[in-house]
């Protein structure tokens, strides 16, 4: 069986080639932009001999197209794909955290920050208080959206209906839950959005029902409105964000 040996030669020519076609790519420099082979000469300082040969392979791979009209050359599809795959997204941890540990030296209760996955609420961060008799969370926990503050505050964000968590919403920017998920426990939250007005989760302070009361709780939702809004400004879309939990799949 005959095989084809590449020289050194050989192999150096091919790596120029896909340098050529990169320098081709770098041309464009403004969006939508549609070049003549002519400027793409001028650009890349290429021969348009070369330039046509290289174009060929661009235009069939997809990363070069050419409009209809006058057969200018523009960049392809298959950029803008590869360039969606490049995205890294980016966690909430870093950002969150500091503030739960916040919250709960404030407060001495437990704070929380979950997020909305269909119908259920996740506790994705959060910073059990330090005392002994306590609300006590652990990361990754699931309830029914539904039920309790934060649950509630994802269900109703945005959300024109007049029902009371709704009104609640609306009218004092929190919603406080006493006894709403467990008969022992009360729980203030916040919605958390970004300067898109998407929802990104929910803040909620939660402790014992018979400590955690109506001055505490107020001097609570206080402060997570305020929490709340100094991290609307340092939050991207809601679809750069990973939600998930460190190590989780």
């Amino acid at each position: 069986m005959n095989q084809m040996i590449l020289s050194s030669d050989d192999s150096r020519e091919r790596v120029e080639a896909v340098e050529r076609a990169i320098v081709l790519l770098q041309c464009f420099e403004e969006p939508g932009e549609a070049l003549t082979l002519a400027a793409l000469a001028q650009r890349s300082g290429l021969y348009k001999s070369t330039i046509l040969r290289l174009v060929g392979s661009l235009l069939h791979t997809g990363f070069l197209r050419r409009t209809p009209n006058d057969g200018r050359y523009m960049l392809g599809p298959e950029l803008r794909r590869l360039g969606e795959l490049s995205r890294s997204k980016l966690t909430l941890e870093a950002t969150v955290r500091p503030i739960l540990r916040r919250l709960t030296a404030a407060t001495h209760e437990t704070a929380s920050f979950y997020v909305r996955d269909g119908d259920e609420r996740i506790c994705l961060y959060r910073e059990n208080s330090p005392l002994s008799a306590r609300h006590h969370l652990e990361e990754g926990m699931r309830h029914p959206l539904g039920l309790g503050a934060a649950g509630l505050v994802l269900t109703h964000f945005g959300n024109p209906g007049e029902d009371e968590a709704a009104r609640e919403l609306r009218e004092t920017g929190s919603i406080v839950s006493r006894g709403g998920r467990d008969p022992d426990l009360s729980a203030v939250a916040v919605p958390v959005a970004n300067q898109f007005s998407e929802v990104i989760g929910a803040l909620t302070v939660s402790g014992l029902i018979n400590r955690f009361g109506a001055e505490e709780i107020a001097a609570a939702r206080k402060l997570l409105i305020e929490v709340a809004g100094s991290l609307t400004p340092r939050l991207p879309r809601l679809e750069d964000i990973d939600l998930r939990r460190s190590g989780d799949s």
